[in-house]
Order: structure tokens, then C-alpha cells, then sequence
């Protein structure tokens, strides 16, 4: 049997057999192996359910040219070139990658006939792990905040929309461009009414298909909300360690891509979908630190520090907090391409928006990128960070705010005081201008390749591999006529 990094194959028989009985048990005839890509796509081979024993102990080829595209499905390296992969050792001539699926990620899909889905792990034929993997790079800065007896706790907040589509051109076959065309929908709400009663009265047969999926899957959905914009919506998810929240929004958002989809709906994470009255949607990411161990929050403080009020970040955060959120403060920029990936979605940072604009914190303040929430003795004392965009791969946000705090924590950087003017960079306003995160996906990409602190937390490979798919990307729409219609096609149509 083939031995896999790091998988201690026996030890998994017990859980083996146990998703084999469980399938026997519900009659299933299919099982999807699923992985998630460099932008958490997830990318799926079905095998026949009688096949699951095998696959779970020894795995099942994908070609490894999955891992090397952009959003529109197009390799960023000459694989089939000399020299074209010499920088990513297993990657070459469309070879195949092997991925091994995890027996505890089985669920049941409540949307399909009779088929059951794992989450699994790539490796390389010799059975070596894929350390290009995103899930690996969250597993390796997790493993660095355990060994500061520190865990990652995390609350999310995603906002999305959906439509109904209206008729079938998108799939008429002499229009099957690469990438092809977007559906043509309409609105389920007007929006312009933020939690509006009767919005949510007019969408409650999707707002409770919503709801029923994720508690199907297992993600520990808390509310499901009319958003602000046209057909918005809110997902809101009681927290939980870092890299399950991860998993838990990577199968949500395909899951309820592919179960509306079934009632003729198109649900879209692409931040800003291409219509003139649109809203972005945002990711917001609430995270405390905890110990470890007992599972204490260390961010939250006893009592304020002497002489502090709420403007001062040791007035609310333990001094540890106050060091991580210097931390995230610190590189911002860094960071923001692995919280903010897709070009379009740089038009959210104007003011007044209830987005981000600068580098700013604020107390319980909706407008600055992290907002501090609770204060001295509330154990749910948290900061909240509102950069990332709702189609972020939550694997590498995460794994770039754990980098960024851990570098705060290591330096015992300070936050300075709170904002009270979130959006001072713009017209009018007299407070003195704060740093402005990066205002496209090539300054965001500069600004990832620029800082090495983020870059070896990550990898130095792992940062080069990602911003040059990044890089493709951007030249391609760069160099597209009609950028409206690159968005329309590679994002609201696929995100």
C-alpha cells in the first residue's frame, strides 16, 4: 500500500470502515472526492460508492494542472514547456497528483440522489505532500500560533446575492466562449432596506433553503439575513477554530451554489456583481485568540490599563491582543491579496461604505478595516477584520492574519489609537491621512511580493506560485476590451 506524508494509514481503519457502513446504511451510489484549489474552488472526481474503501486507503489522480489555474480556468505556467514549472519541483507535462480523501469530512449531500462527498489532500505519486496545498499553508501558520500555546478562534460573516435566472441563452452551445457567458437573472429583493421584515417575507423559501443546507453539511450556521443591496444576502456562523470555520465556508459556498441552482437560482460570492445598482460583499472575519489548552479568550483584559480610555487599544484588548492587532495593522498591505483576490472587487474600498478604505482601527467602528468589539472583562472581547471579500480563499485569509498577528506578537507592536474618521484619506476631511490599502489586484500583488515577513510565514514558494496565477489574471483582464464583460464572465458567472 502506498504511504502517504504524514497520514498514519492504519489509525484511519477504524474511521474507514465506519464512512463504509454509513454509505451502506443511507443506499448511496455516489461518492464525490473533492479539493480545493488556489481560490478554493472545489474540484470533485465522482467515483461509485462501491469504490469508497479503496479510494479512502489509497486515493485517486487528479491532473495536477488544477493547482496551476486562474479563475477562468487557465494554466499560468507553460507546463508542457522545458524549464516552464522549474519553480514547482511535481508539477510538469499535465502529470497526475494523487488526493486522499479524509474519512471524517464524509457528509451526505441532502441536494443530490443518493451521494456522499470528502474533502481530501493532494499528493505527489511518491506519496509526498503537496505543500503548495492552500489547507497545508493554514495548517502550518496554525501550527506556529499552537506553538505560542495560542489557537484561532473565528466568527463569520458572509454576504452574498442571488438571483433567479431567467431563460437558458448562457448554455445555447454556439455561445460557449472561454469563460462563457453569465446567466441573465433578476432580483428576489429591491434591497435598499437593510433587514427589512418584509423583504425577508418575500424570500423565505430561499432564506430557509439556505439555512437547511448549511445545517445539512454541518456548518454551524447562526442566521441567514437580507443584506443591504439588490437580492443581498448575509450568512452569519457561530465561531469556531480556524481551520473548521475554513472548511466549513469553502463546502458552504459550493453547496449553495449547487443547491439553488436546482431550483433555476444563481447564488454569486463574487463581490461586486455587474449591475448598476450592486453591492459589494464583503467577509467579515471575527477572531480572538485563545489558549491552546483550556481554551480561554487571551485577548480579552481583566481591567482597562492605567490611564486608558476607549480609544486606546490596551483600554479594551489584553496586551497580547493589542500586539496581534498591531500585527494586522502592520500588514495590512501585505496581506491584502490573500484577503481581497479578485480585481474587481477593489471598487469596494470608497468611503461611506461599510467597507474599509484605510489602515485604521476603531472601536465598534463599522468603518475601519479591523473593529474592536467588547473591552475589559467580556470574555467575548474579539477584533473584527472587514478587508476580506466574500470570495477570498479562506485558507490563505486566515492563514495571512495568523502571520501577520503572529509577527505583531513576536515584535510587541502597539496599535496606536483608535480611529474616529475611518474614511480620512477622503475629500474633505481634516484628520491627518492614515495608509491606504492597495487600490487594484496589481498594487495588492506588489504589495504581497514586497512583504517578506508575510512571505516567509507562508512560504516563499508558495507566495511566488500564487501571485504568478495572480499576475496571469490580472495581465488577462488588463488586456481585455471590456473589463465589465471579463467580470461578468469570470466572476458573477463562476464565483
Amino acid at each position: 500500500m502506498r504511504e502517504f506524508s504524514g497520514i498514519d494509514l492504519a489509525a484511519r481503519e477504524s474511521l474507514i470502515e465506519d464512512v463504509v457502513a454509513r454509505i451502506a446504511e443511507a443506499g448511496l451510489r455516489w461518492i464525490r472526492v473533492s479539493c480545493a484549489d488556489p481560490h478554493a474552488h472545489l474540484r470533485t472526481k465522482t467515483v461509485d460508492a462501491r469504490l469508497a474503501r479503496q479510494v479512502m486507503r489509497a486515493g485517486i489522480s487528479m491532473v495536477s494542472t488544477l493547482w496551476l489555474k486562474d479563475t477562468a480556468d487557465r494554466t499560468a505556467f507553460r507546463v508542457f514547456e522545458p524549464g516552464g514549472v522549474s519553480q514547482l519541483p511535481g508539477f510538469g507535462q499535465g502529470n497526475n497528483l494523487c488526493v486522499l480523501p479524509d474519512p471524517r469530512s464524509f457528509r451526505i449531500l441532502p441536494w443530490c440522489n443518493r451521494t456522499g462527498w470528502m474533502r481530501a489532500e493532494p499528493f505527489f505519486s511518491d506519496g509526498t505532500a503537496v505543500d503548495l496545498d492552500p489547507r497545508r499553508v493554514l495548517q502550518r501558520s496554525l501550527a506556529r500560533l499552537k506553538s505560542h500555546g495560542l489557537r484561532l478562534r473565528c466568527g463569520l460573516e458572509v454576504e452574498f446575492h442571488v438571483f433567479q435566472v431567467q431563460g437558458t441563452a448562457h448554455l445555447d452551445p454556439d455561445s460557449g466562449e472561454w469563460p462563457g457567458l453569465a446567466p441573465q437573472v433578476s432580483l428576489l429583493h429591491p434591497g435598499h432596506r437593510l433587514l427589512s421584515e418584509a423583504w425577508t417575507d418575500r424570500c423565505e423559501s430561499v432564506l430557509h433553503r439556505v439555512y437547511a443546507v448549511a445545517e445539512a453539511i454541518g456548518a454551524p450556521i447562526r442566521s441567514v439575513e437580507v443584506e443591504m443591496g439588490p437580492s443581498q444576502f448575509e450568512a452569519v456562523f457561530d465561531p469556531s477554530d480556524a481551520l473548521q470555520a475554513a472548511d466549513d465556508l469553502v463546502l458552504f459556498r459550493n453547496a449553495i451554489v449547487m443547491a439553488l441552482h436546482r431550483e433555476s437560482l444563481h447564488a454569486s460570492f463574487t463581490c461586486l456583481t455587474p449591475f448598476a445598482q450592486s453591492m459589494a460583499s464583503g467577509w467579515h472575519v471575527h477572531q480572538s485568540l485563545v489558549d491552546a489548552q483550556t481554551g480561554v479568550n487571551r485577548m480579552m483584559r481583566n481591567a482597562p490599563a492605567h490611564e486608558t480610555d476607549a480609544s486606546d487599544a490596551a483600554h479594551l484588548l489584553s496586551d497580547l491582543g493589542e500586539h496581534y492587532l498591531g500585527g494586522l495593522l502592520a500588514h495590512a498591505q501585505g496581506i491584502t491579496l490573500y484577503c481581497v483576490p479578485m480585481a474587481n472587487a477593489y471598487a469596494r474600498f470608497r468611503p461611506n461604505t461599510l467597507a474599509p478604505q484605510s489602515v485604521v482601527w476603531g472601536c465598534d467602528n463599522r468603518g475601519a478595516m479591523l473593529r474592536v468589539i467588547g473591552g475589559a472583562g467580556e470574555p467575548d472581547t474579539r477584533i473584527e477584520n472587514r478587508l476580506p471579500e466574500a470570495a477570498a480563499n479562506p485558507y490563505l485569509c486566515l492563514a495571512a492574519q495568523i502571520e501577520a498577528g503572529l509577527d505583531g506578537i513576536a515584535r510587541n507592536l502597539r496599535a496606536g489609537k483608535a480611529t474616529e474618521d475611518p474614511y480620512a484619506a477622503s475629500p474633505g476631511s481634516r484628520a491627518p491621512p492614515p495608509a491606504l490599502l492597495p487600490a487594484s489586484l496589481e498594487e495588492a500583488i506588489a504589495a504581497a511580493l514586497a512583504d517578506q515577513t508575510i512571505a516567509n510565514g507562508l512560504g516563499q514558494d508558495f507566495v511566488a506560485y500564487f501571485c504568478a496565477i495572480k499576475s496571469a489574471e490580472a495581465r488577462r483582464r488588463a488586456e481585455c476590451p471590456d473589463p465589465a464583460d471579463f467580470d461578468r464572465r469570470e466572476y458573477f458567472g463562476r464565483l
